[in-house]
């Protein structure tokens, strides 16, 4: 009987192919790997398209996508193509016969371990290279589109008189050809070098030649491809001396060519480009020589060279030429910067004007006048009073502001005034209890604008509130006050569908709402909530129940992130601003178009030169795309997002932008003309913070417009660290209406102080007119201080207030127990030739856990005043008639009047409780006993109250006798704001 055992123990077990169940589970799992992997790819790609669609800017999507692709079809071809032939070239031209050698007899095995596998390994191959070289090449979609759109600048560059347009938007283009030719005769190389190896072409240890004659040819060919690139590299070199950064001795970074570079690099590398062209030819003469022996004496020559020449030679010319006489080498070069850095950031035009510092008059009483027609100083700093916006008006934990509100102008009786705005957003991290329907179906939107007055607080210091409650109402008439995408609202929605919103809460109670706009995307469709279902990684989209028929996802809900997203081609201001226009609210973002290819234009980078005090402490605020280069930047569009529907226009604001113009081309009917914008929005629109900052930052060099003060470097200014705050960084520029000594009215404006490099005195003051649709729009105009007078600088003002005796025992009062005193913006004014500074003063805390304006200081002349308002303070500094307080006692404190009086024993009683309780409250404020305060002004409220309470009795009483009763005191008010000896 045969054997069925497997041995002495048991059965031999059998080991073979998996049963068929098996294979075919593997196979099933398999292809619904494949398949989920397929669709996930697809569902990125669909929920893109669908978004695009929604917001009517699918031509920007699919110009994007057909860019991309065909770059990386093109490119990701050619180099698998390259690679490919060279490497079937070298094993077609492999030696009949291998030496016998050890070394070939080695590879002999690895020839054939792959032989039955040679056309899949070369597929393989090429498809890597292909798809890497593809995937780079895509990635260069922006710069493809410039070269091809690219419209004239209409200026020449100062060396090779070549149109801008040459640097910005076709010298990368040639840049990236070269590189990936570079790529790929260095890859073609590398392949076809092993390739000839692996059969013997190539041999290292094997006797006889080192190489076949085939071998020879073929790599002496790609090497001189190679050399010939590099030849092509040295004659560009020559154009990207017009916009090479280097470390120059006056500036950070300079750009452009130096002496050194236009008589000793420029010239090197001309010699050096026909050098390499020898050397291409002689590596090509390989064909027919089949010697190495020229092409590497050629090789070896341009390497010197390049050492020698394009090294050691301009090394020699800055040493004993150009160090001995900088002075002079340099001035003309200088000079080719210095219009061209001016001309690149738009500050060519800006005025400098020499300005005293010190008042040209003595009348006090005309300077005092001077102050409300100069300036409307605002006394509410955006920066600091949205704890106060948040506790006075947020109504609901779900409702928040953002930390730093914004300023805008609105009209009021004709006049227009600066107002602190906010928006009520929506606060995910306030709703009662977060849940999936809450966080994305319930809770979906903000609500109603808040805005308050910028230059005025009311006695307690609280705002004073042009639009105000819940809804809100106010002086901005009738809008939609829904807020579905704002600077906060940065989780997806799901509206429209049967799933109700909460709309607001009033004393009614909760009050709901469906969306009613057609923003976001349709979820009706079941691939797309399939898609969405991948593309968010919630698989609840695919099967709740609260969505149905009508559902749309809202997403990409932050102002920047549509405008980057329906225009990657633009550079996003870092503060977008709400504004309530023709019944809508619409948040304003500017955008910018730039370049790095400006010859001779300096560079900088945008995230540390838009850096101040606020950026640090608010992220949101920093500009988008922060480590970008650029040496040349323009405000060239303005953009909207509808803060209820999310619909984003982009408007042409700088029409001469060539930048702009080729991004134009390249997508057609992407942005609207200039004259499309409403008159409505043009009242809004404003100079950016971003743009000013940037600007400010090169004038602090750039302002000087000769070669010679230039270089010494005597006259470089430096941007002021904020004195009101701890963390070094920058002053932010304020928006303030005021009017320069040049100007005839106030105007709309952005401001900022400059000080010496080093040091702490004021050096020049720059506003630029912010206000759009006016001739003066744009218009930099610089104040420069006389070098031998020192001015103080927010510095040196700042430690002015803090070092005076009364005012720093005022502070220190205020400071006491868990109140903290917090500094408002410290704004500049010039005034009659000098500077006037004003500083609001909050305090925070004692039971409050907002901050009130308390204090405002003021300094002008060397004249400094600590008082409760802005008018107190400046009627002192001054020494103007009609002061509103009497002079501080000896104690520090203010010199009560006597109570109002009245007829009517009731309203008498009622005014002398608010007296107390008045006079309770600034005994409390002198001990900086903030719980005791709070007490005091309760009971003041209370007390006014009943004084209009019984007042208005006694009128009803008196309307209806035939004898007229006496009536009480106008004094006795009905508001805090009247309260006695306020």
């Amino acid at each position: 009987m045969p054997d069925r055992g497997g041995g002495p123990t048991g059965p031999r077990m059998r080991v073979g192919r998996p049963s068929r169940r098996v294979r075919t589970l593997l196979m099933t799992l398999g292809v619904l790997a494949v398949l989920g992997m397929a669709f996930t790819m697809f569902a990125g790609f669909w929920t893109d398209w669908l978004w695009y669609r929604s917001v009517n800017y699918s031509s920007v999507f699919t110009t994007t996508l057909w860019t991309k692709t065909g770059l990386f079809f093109v490119f990701g071809l050619l180099m698998a193509l390259a690679v490919g032939f060279n490497i079937w070239l070298a094993h077609r031209l492999r030696p009949p016969l291998s030496a016998m050698s050890m070394e070939q007899q080695n590879l002999d095995r690895y020839r054939m371990g792959i032989a039955p596998y040679k056309k899949w390994l070369l597929l393989g191959i090429t498809s890597l290279v292909g798809l890497i070289a593809g995937a780079s090449a895509s990635s260069q979609w922006r710069t493809w589109l410039m070269w091809v759109n690219g419209v004239p600048f209409n200026q020449k560059d100062p060396q090779f008189h070549l149109d801008v347009a040459f640097y910005a938007f076709d010298l990368p283009w040639y840049r990236f050809l070269l590189g990936f030719g570079f790529a790929t005769a260095i890859l073609s190389v590398i392949a076809a070098a092993l390739t000839h190896y692996l059969y013997g072409g190539l041999r290292i240890t094997s006797p006889g030649a080192r190489a076949t004659a085939a071998a020879t040819g073929h790599l002496s060919v790609l090497m001189g491809v190679f050399v010939a690139l590099k030849a092509v590299a040295y004659w560009l070199d020559r154009y990207g001396l017009a916009v090479k950064s280097s470390d120059f001795k006056a500036t950070d970074s300079w750009t452009g060519l130096r002496y050194v570079d236009a008589n000793a690099y420029l010239p090197a590398k001309t010699i050096l480009f026909c050098i390499a062209v020898i050397c291409a030819l002689l590596f090509f003469a390989t064909l027919w020589r089949r010697t190495w022996q020229l092409p590497v004496i050629g090789f070896g020559l341009m390497v010197l060279s390049a050492i020698l020449i394009g090294g050691l030679y301009p090394a020699i010319v800055q040493k004993f030429q150009v160090q001995p006489n900088e002075q002079a080498k340099e001035a003309p070069y200088v000079n080719k910067n210095l219009k061209a850095t001016r001309e690149a950031y738009g500050i060519d035009d800006a005025k400098v004007t020499e300005y005293g510092g010190k008042a040209t008059t003595t009348d006090k009483t005309k300077l005092r006048d001077d102050v409300d027609a100069t300036a409307s100083i605002r006394v509410v700093d955006p920066n600091i009073v949205s704890p106060t916006f948040q506790q006075l008006q947020q109504m609901r934990n779900y409702y928040a502001f953002p930390t730093n509100l914004d300023v805008d102008r609105y009209s009021k009786d004709g006049t227009d005034q600066d107002t602190v705005i906010g928006l009520r957003e929506l606060n995910l991290n306030g709703i009662p209890k977060n849940n999936w329907i809450n966080d994305h179906f319930r809770y979906t939107h903000g609500y109603g604008v808040v805005a308050a007055k910028g230059t005025a607080a009311d006695s307690e210091g609280r705002p004073v509130f042009t639009e105000s409650n819940l809804p809100s109402q106010g002086d901005l008439g009738t809008y939609q006050q829904r807020v579905y995408y704002g600077e906060k609202t940065t989780e997806y929605s799901i509206v429209g569908g049967p799933q109700k919103e909460i709309d607001y809460s009033d004393d009614t109670g909760e009050k709901t709402y469906s969306y009613q706009a057609k923003s976001g995307v349709n979820l009706s469709n079941p691939v797309n909530r399939a898609a969405y279902a991948v593309a968010f990684s919630e698989p609840q989209i695919l099967y709740s129940g609260a969505i149905g028929e009508g559902s749309r996802i809202l997403y990409n809900r932050t102002p920047k992130q549509r405008v980057e997203a329906v225009a990657p081609w633009l550079t996003i201001d870092g503060d977008a601003y709400p504004a309530v226009v023709g019944g809508k609210i619409q948040w304003i973002v500017d955008a910018y178009t730039t370049t790095n290819g400006y010859p001779y234009a300096s560079r900088t980078t945008l995230g540390d030169t838009t850096a101040d005090s606020l950026t640090a402490t608010n992220n949101q605020r920093a500009v988008v795309a922060q480590q970008n280069q650029v040496n040349y930047i323009r405000n060239s569009v303005k953009a909207t997002v509808d803060a209820y529907t999310g619909e984003v226009k982009l408007y042409q604001w700088d029409t001469q932008d060539p930048v702009l113009k080729t991004w134009m081309k390249a997508f057609p009917g992407t942005v609207e003309s200039k004259t499309d914008i409403p008159a409505a929005l043009m009242a809004h629109l404003r100079y950016p913070q971003d743009l000013f900052k940037v600007q400010r930052e090169l004038l602090a060099r750039y302002h000087v417009e000769d070669a010679d003060t230039f270089l010494s470097g005597s006259e470089v200014w430096q941007v002021p660290d904020d004195p009101t705050n701890k963390s070094g960084d920058a002053v932010p520029p304020y928006y303030l209406s005021m009017k320069m000594p040049d100007q005839s009215a106030q105007a709309f404006s952005l401001t900022t102080t400059f000080t010496p490099n080093g040091r702490d005195n004021l050096s020049a003051f720059m506003s630029v007119d912010a206000e759009a649709g006016t001739p003066d729009y744009g218009k930099i105009r610089i104040l420069k201080l006389p070098t031998n007078t020192t001015v103080n600088g927010p510095k040196q003002v700042q430690s002015q207030f803090n070092s005076e005796q009364n005012i720093a025992e005022t502070i220190s009062l205020l400071n006491r127990g868990d109140s903290n005193v917090e500094y408002g913006n410290l704004l500049t004014v010039p005034l009659d030739g000098g500077l006037l500074y004003v500083e609001p003063v909050y305090v925070r805390g004692g039971g409050l856990k907002y901050p009130l304006l308390r204090k405002v200081l003021v300094t002008y002349g060397g004249n400094t005043a600590f008082e409760d308002t802005l008018d107190e303070a400046l009627n002192k500094v001054f020494e103007a008639d009609g002061s509103t307080t009497e002079p501080p006692d000896e104690d520090g404190g203010d010199t009560t009047n006597p109570p109002p009086t009245s007829s009517n024993p009731t309203v008498q009683a009622a005014l002398n409780d608010a007296q107390t309780a008045f006079d309770a409250g600034q005994e409390a404020l002198k001990k900086g006993d903030w719980e005791a305060y709070g007490r005091a002004q309760e009971d003041l409220e209370d007390a006014l109250q009943r004084a209009e309470d019984a007042q208005a009795a006694a009128d009803k009483t008196a309307s209806s006798s035939p004898s007229p009763s006496a009536s009480p005191s106008k004094s006795a008010g009905s508001s805090p704001s009247s309260s006695p000896s306020s």
